[in-house]
């Protein structure tokens, strides 16, 4: 199948509303391509919390039965796509607990690479574990913690650990916002009506009408209860690294992240891209749908046509039967089709977000040979990928990465293209909008990431990214 970095989740909060779980349903619906592993909603009510989880996709999950049995005006929920821990119902999030501070839910995009060494001290101490998350401890840290609040121990807890962290955390009756000093993940505030809702991404909001109000900012704890909504920032501030994949990959066109619509970041990829890799050519084709924003912006600024020549299958089920004979490159057919018409006798450019492991290009590159393309060029909207994430990022090992291991030329003639180029870190950079206030995290592109990493400390997750 395609060799993509995936996310690890997304997650969804809202406060005071009649519809407080099927709103957080559509809210989970829309942050879907976050994580298709899992899903889950906890509600609440003013006197406990209510809880649905299960594995697969949201609409699979959730039916009437469950949605009426979330009752209450609260509610948080959660898509998971694992980088850290197992994949099982017992990982899916909302995580809940009981402890001497009552009821408490956690939902958590990020990862927290340091963690296993933390679990062990807990084991030690007579700490059980439910689970394989690194986001049970968290709650463990919590439970744990002397401090005199519940935000005190939140914020005493996630000072103990470094690493990426959007939650959001749910009592009986109040709601709780975290993202990390760095601001690795995302995280929006919106409003609908007399409700504050909380995304990953604003996309989530235009689907349920919801107003974006700002991003929750880096190192910031914003608490909604009864008494209305407030804000801290209990951190040692740092150096903000947001996650630039975001705006190249992960999120969708539609959504605001880091303050920046994403589709101009992504036409703006594609301007750039032009200018600096420019080839003679009849069309511009993008991969569907990752490669079609700054497609758009490649074709503008080069002034070769845009075509569609690949159409992409949108009704692909989570599994599917393969054929008892082999066809070959069915992982790719399924998904994509060439458009013979268009692509014949033709030099393509064919844009797309990134190479990873370089097997999917490859195939794609043939794909639309074998439909009579007459050269076929080949133009990525970010630098090569050389380096693992250890930050909500589920990457290839280094030696999986392509580019970690081979030239430009090399991957060129992997992959059969007439030519290859990256987009440069300096154009990507640009393209997304770094200023003072928003710098991004790099490491991927570069290896040089914005915490030291001892990968002898490091958790499963990560030392499975690098050494697996």
């Amino acid at each position: 199948m395609f060799d993509k970095l995936r996310e690890e989740c997304g997650i969804f909060g809202i406060w005071n509303s009649d519809n407080a779980a099927r709103l957080t349903y559509l809210g989970l619906y829309a942050l879907q391509h976050r994580g298709q592993e899992s899903a889950g909603i906890v509600s609440a009510d003013g006197q406990k919390l209510y809880v649905e989880k299960e594995m697969g996709h949201v609409s699979e999950v959730f039916k009437e039965r469950h949605i009426e049995r979330l009752k209450g005006r609260h509610a948080i929920g959660h898509v998971r796509y694992s980088t850290a821990g197992e994949v099982s119902l017992r990982e899916a999030q909302p995580l809940v607990i009981t402890c001497h501070r009552g009821q408490l839910a956690v939902c958590h995009n990020g990862n927290f690479p340091f963690a296993t060494e933390e679990r062990s001290l807990l084991e030690s101490a007579g700490a059980i574990f439910s689970s394989t998350s690194d986001t049970e401890v968290v709650l463990h840290l919590i439970a744990r913690s002397r401090a005199s609040s519940l935000i005190a121990a939140i914020v005493d807890a996630l000072s103990r650990l470094e690493g990426a962290y959007s939650m959001l955390f749910m009592t009986k009756d109040s709601l709780i916002a975290v993202r990390d000093p760095r601001g690795f993940r995302p995280l929006s505030l919106g409003k609908l009506d007399g409700s504050y809702v909380i995304a990953s991404e604003t996309c989530a909001f235009d689907l349920i009408g919801a107003e974006y109000l700002r991003d929750i900012q880096p190192g910031e704890v914003l608490v909604i209860d009864n008494s209305g909504i407030s804000s801290s920032l209990p951190f040692l501030p740092q150096p903000s690294a947001m996650c630039v994949f975001e705006h190249v990959y992960f999120a969708r066109p539609d959504s605001i992240i880091f303050e920046r619509s994403v589709n101009k970041s992504r036409h703006k990829m594609g301007r750039r891209l032009a200018l600096e890799q420019p080839v003679e050519a009849d069309i511009v084709v993008p991969v569907p749908d990752s490669g079609v924003a700054a497609a758009i912006g490649y074709s503008r600024e080069s002034g070769i046509a845009l075509r569609f020549g690949l159409v992409r299958n949108h009704y692909i089920g989570r599994t599917f039967i393969e054929p008892k004979q082999s066809i070959r490159d069915f992982g790719v057919r399924i998904k994509l089709n060439p458009v013979r018409d268009l692509l014949e006798g033709r030099r393509v450019v064919l844009i797309d977000d990134s190479i990873v492991r370089g097997t999917t290009s490859q195939k794609i590159v043939s794909m639309v040979r074998q439909a009579g393309a007459k050269e076929v060029h080949m133009r990525i909207s970010c630098p090569p990928t050389i380096a693992p994430c250890y930050f909500g990022v589920d990457t290839p090992t280094r030696e999986e990465l392509i580019a970690a291991n081979h030239s430009v030329e090399e991957i060129r003639d992997f992959i059969g293209a007439d030519s290859l180029g990256y987009l440069s870190l300096e154009g990507l950079l640009e393209a997304c909008g770094a200023t003072g206030k928003r710098q991004y995290c790099t490491g991927c592109y570069t290896g040089i990431y914005p915490l030291e990493i001892n990968r002898k400390k490091m958790s499963r997750t990560a030392v499975t990214a690098d050494q697996a």
